[in-house]
């Protein structure tokens, strides 16, 4: 893709409403489809590419050799760069299917809880380790010469419930970048990530959560950190840069303007925390989201 490219591309997927799923088995010599969305769920192996760059949301990452992610956010923006890649052997294997798929409850059933909850998680995009992947592979790369299309519809709900076992997942784009709530079990927690939600645009002393919840601010602590897994200050910079990226995508806002509106407070201090947690400054960011959207 050009990283100076004019749009956002909303693609109409080849997805038939007769059919159970789509699926599209490519060799190919490098990534030319540019930055895009569509209201089906995906499935995207990638074997052979090690270099290419992968944009999910706000995430932006170099995959290796083999790469395997799954996308069920609706309008979560999404491409893979030929970047730094020299092969010119690419196997690309695309699966997508319908968000409403499972119709009625069936996705509600107790035996779908663990796909029900990745497809949940999916909204911002996951990525699976290698250990999954060749767990998974012999079925994806059967799938498309599968001749009974009963046993391929079998054979993929197979692989969505191998998916759904990995304990170990990554998710890819920010909750506030793919605007969706934060997900948990904990009404505190849940307060909490309320409270981070509404006033991160200003100072969040460590007494002001800790205060929300009854706990003195050390307690909080590692209440905070057990329960969501990254310490406040950390939680707190990933809503904020969220927020910025998502200004960055839809808006024309100035740098400056989008720093101190998400709650940074120095300009140098905003752009040295974006080029590490996203491994390019904002102005390179926003490049690649030069927003005019258009169908196809």
């Amino acid at each position: 893709m050009n990283m100076h490219s004019n749009y956002i591309i909303h693609e109409i997927t080849p997805l038939s409403d007769k059919d159970c799923f789509y699926i599209a088995d490519r060799r190919k010599t490098e990534f030319t489809y540019p930055l895009h969305s569509h209201n089906e769920c995906e499935i995207n192996y990638i074997e052979n590419a090690e270099g290419v760059r992968r944009i999910v949301g706000d995430s932006v990452e170099t995959i290796g050799k083999y790469d395997l992610t799954l996308i069920t956010g609706e309008e979560l923006e999404h491409v893979w760069e030929q970047h730094e890649c020299q092969s010119k052997d690419i196997r690309e294997i695309t699966i997508q299917f319908s968000q409403d798929l499972f119709f009625g409850n069936f996705l509600h059933k107790n035996q779908f809880a663990s796909i029900r909850k990745m497809l949940d998680n999916g909204r911002k995009g996951i990525n699976f380790p290698m250990n999954t992947i060749m767990k998974v592979y012999p079925m994806i790369d059967s799938l498309s010469s599968e001749e009974s299309g009963f046993h391929a519809v079998i054979k993929f709900l197979n692989i969505l419930y191998e998916l759904s076992l990995c304990d170990n997942y990554r998710t890819l784009a920010s909750s506030s970048f793919a605007q969706i709530d934060d997900g948990s079990d904990s009404r505190r927690v849940r307060k909490i990530y309320q409270y981070i939600n509404t006033h991160y645009k200003k100072e969040i002393r460590l007494d002001e959560l800790s205060d929300q919840i009854g706990m003195t601010p050390v307690a909080f602590s590692r209440f905070f950190k057990l329960r969501s897994g990254k310490t406040v200050s950390d939680y707190i910079i990933d809503i904020r840069l969220g927020h910025a990226t998502r200004l960055l995508a839809d808006t024309t806002n100035s740098i400056a303007e989008i720093c101190f509106d998400c709650g940074f407070n120095n300009l140098s201090n905003f752009n040295r925390i974006f080029k590490k947690r996203k491994g390019c400054s904002p102005k390179e960011f926003r490049e690649n989201y030069r927003k005019k959207k258009m169908i196809i």
